[in-house]
């Protein structure tokens, strides 16, 4: 095996307010394009699992499979075992592991799943190409990343924009790229796939709950979390953009008529026989 790279820094860290967005995402809002392709007797890899939410909705949809979540923090697999354990599920385990080196022989599962992780990886082809390797023959990568320059809202506002470019440049001074939605097929093509189907999915909010809950997400995540020190300890920001940021997103959140749009680009690529 290839010796483990070191990754990108993951920019939003574990901050309560990353695992209460985490903790929402399901297989149906989350892999929705991935679901019609499984079938009961499926092996899975989940990379990136985080807390678990949509490794146990997998591992549903394969009940006579096998799902296997791995992650890079070790703490919040301790989560995912929890959302396992609770929902009494038999067919999860879970571990450690660096998607540029995963430490599994090759063809060893039918399907390969990623949501948010190219995004905030060193080397998103090597990523792929680890995905690529581990996949058995016939079975498929499945990936799904947000692209930050095409999220957009309603209305106007001078403080979002603000948000939206310091994410960006704290993003990628970190060795990510915030808009890799748009670049996964490329980056599929470039690791030696040649059977890929794009396409793309959305997220919305725009009830009272769901500004809310997204706002208030965004305030909490630019004033206390690890992006919030990053963007202060790297220069990107001051704390009175940060604060400025945080008004922004509860002013929107506010608003009666507020809409936010989020935009995933979706890759199923079939391994070769």
């Amino acid at each position: 095996m290839p010796e483990p790279r070191e990754t990108a820094v993951y920019t939003h860290g574990h901050h309560e307010s990353v695992l209460r967005s985490h903790t929402w995402r399901t297989a149906a809002n989350s892999a929705a394009y991935l679901l019609p392709s499984l079938a009961p007797h499926m092996t899975v890899l989940d990379i990136g699992c985080g807390p678990g939410t949509i490794t146990a909705d997998l591992a549903e949809r394969v009940p006579d499979g096998h799902v296997t979540g791995v992650d890079l923090a070790p703490a919040v697999l301790e989560q995912a075992r929890a959302t396992a354990d609770a929902r009494g599920l038999r067919n999860t385990d879970f571990a450690v592991a660096d998607v540029h080196a995963l430490d599994y022989p090759d063809d060893t599962f039918c399907v390969v799943h990623a949501h948010q992780v190219l995004q905030h990886v060193g080397d998103p082809v090597r990523a792929l190409r680890e995905m690529r390797r581990v996949t058995r023959p016939g079975g498929l990568v499945a990936v799904r990343d947000a692209d930050y320059a095409a999220m957009t809202w309603y209305p106007a506002s001078e403080g979002l924009d603000a948000w939206l470019d310091l994410y960006r440049r704290v993003a990628r001074a970190n060795g990510g790229e915030p808009d890799a939605g748009r670049r996964l097929r490329a980056w599929a093509l470039r690791a030696g796939f040649t059977d890929v189907t794009a396409s793309s999915g959305t997220w919305t909010f725009a009830t009272p709950e769901e500004r809310a809950w997204w706002s208030g997400l965004w305030v909490d995540r630019t004033l206390a979390s690890a992006y919030a020190d990053r963007a202060l300890g790297g220069g990107h920001a001051g704390e009175e953009e940060l604060r400025g940021v945080s008004r922004a997103w509860r002013a929107w959140g506010a608003r009666e008529d507020g809409w936010f749009g989020v935009l995933h680009g979706e890759i199923l690529c079939r391994k070769e026989e």
